[in-house]
């Protein structure tokens, strides 16, 4: 057992509150697997269904809340600090507020089921400027349906919980790498057809 699940074995719904609140934030948390042995302890019934539930929706969407928190105040001076080195101009930033606003939103979802993805979602949308109200009912939901896949998979796979966790975490780590790849190529696409236009 590592800390996080050790730390939920001992302080219960506590723990996973903060823990996911931090691996939100984009601190070395294992989240899935943590809201998978969560749900193991609701199938052990240690735990109980709702409250177990509760407290990781509400770490996680405490957690992406700061990191657009921190977008919102920071984006703008960290891309006008780190922009020039990545190459990344004023009307790039236009660009991606334009895309967030009409279709990125969707992100904050989708991302959360994307780990690397989900720690930079929810930074991207504070910078871009996404109403909060918008912000709030994507992020909010995508941390219910993200809580609750997991800790229904931790109580549906019982005692082969840590089997299969680590399955599923491979897993979504081949859909990171892919999601990062058709980013990588979408951007390079981008970058081509500016040279040409210009």
């Amino acid at each position: 057992m590592d800390a996080g699940t050790v730390w939920i074995t001992q302080y219960g719904y506590g723990a996973i509150f903060v823990l996911l609140m931090l691996g939100i934030v984009g601190l070395p948390v294992p989240d899935e697997t943590l809201l998978t042995f969560a749900g193991y302890l609701v199938f052990k019934e240690k735990l109980a269904f709702l409250p177990t539930l509760l407290a990781a929706f509400l770490g996680s969407s405490c957690g992406i809340s700061v990191s657009y928190a921190c977008g919102r105040g920071l984006g703008t001076y960290f891309i006008r600090k780190v922009g020039p080195v990545l190459r990344f101009k004023a009307e790039h930033l236009i660009e991606v507020r334009t895309w967030f606003i009409r279709r990125g939103k969707y992100t904050l979802v989708l991302g959360y089921f994307v780990p690397g993805i989900r720690h930079f979602t929810a930074f991207v949308a504070g910078s871009s400027k996404l109403p909060l109200a918008v912000f709030a009912l994507f992020a909010y939901s995508g941390a219910l349906v993200w809580t609750s896949c997991f800790i229904g998979l931790g109580y549906l796979f019982g005692e082969e919980w840590a089997r299969l966790s680590g399955t599923v975490h491979r897993l979504l780590i081949v859909l990171a790498a892919v999601v990062l790849l058709a980013l990588a190529l979408y951007l390079l696409l981008l970058r081509r057809r500016q040279a040409e236009a210009s």
